[in-house]
């Protein structure tokens, strides 16, 4: 799968929040989007996944080659986008295996046997850290920060994605859960050869996720690009310079 953001403009409420931002990334690659509160990097990820507040005022967003702007958000998860969110809902009276087993199902497009779903689940609770209580929960209700973010990673490594856009995946995270909720990530990434365009502020997750390439975003666009040596550069001296 390719991705292909081309020119995009993007208003929300009527206030441009994109201006002009291109971007290509392959299935297999990954890519981190690192800018300021306000530069338009949590939009951008609506965007791509097609929430209906955001307004496409000009440019394209292409998967293959294939303009996706006029596809619902269930049509774009069809094709192997997924988005995990910066802050999930709460829904309260919906199992939290029920939704997933329900959007498994969905995206097959055929009947998955509730057995190899719940060991399929169990590995992955394992895997993350999670206690075992998690399963019989209602979807992110009463879950800490850090268990949201983890059941948001474990949906990525059940639904099985193409492309996954990870915004701020280490927010409200301490270093234990950064290690864990990452060791998860790169496995599913090796295994499935999956693209991952992480968002994020800082640099703390990328000692354990290793970017293929840095964007930074300011103000609604890419203003540099680069290898890990921008990372460090913006450690040093910040975003001052870009937003100057």
């Amino acid at each position: 799968m390719i991705l292909e953001i081309k020119d995009l403009h993007v208003s929300l409420e009527d206030k441009e929040i994109i201006n002009g931002l291109s971007l290509k990334m392959e299935q297999g690659e990954t890519h981190v989007i690192m800018g300021p509160n306000g530069s338009g990097k949590s939009t951008l990820a609506k965007t791509i996944l097609g929430h209906p507040h955001v307004k496409v005022t000009k440019g394209d967003i292409l998967v293959d080659g294939k303009s996706i702007l006029d596809m619902t958000t269930d049509e774009r998860a069809k094709l192997g986008l997924f988005l995990q969110f910066q802050n999930p809902v709460e829904v309260e009276g919906v199992g939290f295996i029920n939704f997933l087993h329900t959007a498994k199902e969905n995206l097959r497009g055929n009947t998955v046997s509730a057995k190899d779903f719940m060991k399929d689940i169990r590995a992955n609770v394992s895997e993350l850290k999670m206690g075992d209580d998690f399963i019989g929960r209602s979807l992110n209700m009463g879950f800490s920060g850090g268990e949201k973010k983890k059941a948001e990673v474990l949906q990525m490594a059940v639904l099985k994605p193409k492309i996954a856009i990870l915004d701020e995946p280490d927010s409200g995270l301490d270093i234990d859960a950064i290690k864990v909720v990452s060791a998860s990530v790169n496995k599913i990434a090796q295994a499935e050869k999956l693209g991952l365009l992480i968002i994020t502020h800082y640099s703390r997750i990328l000692s354990f996720i290793k970017p293929d390439f840095i964007h930074v975003m300011v103000n609604g666009r890419i203003v540099a690009e680069g290898g890990k040596e921008l990372v460090d550069q913006l450690e040093k001296e910040g975003y001052d310079k870009y937003l100057k």
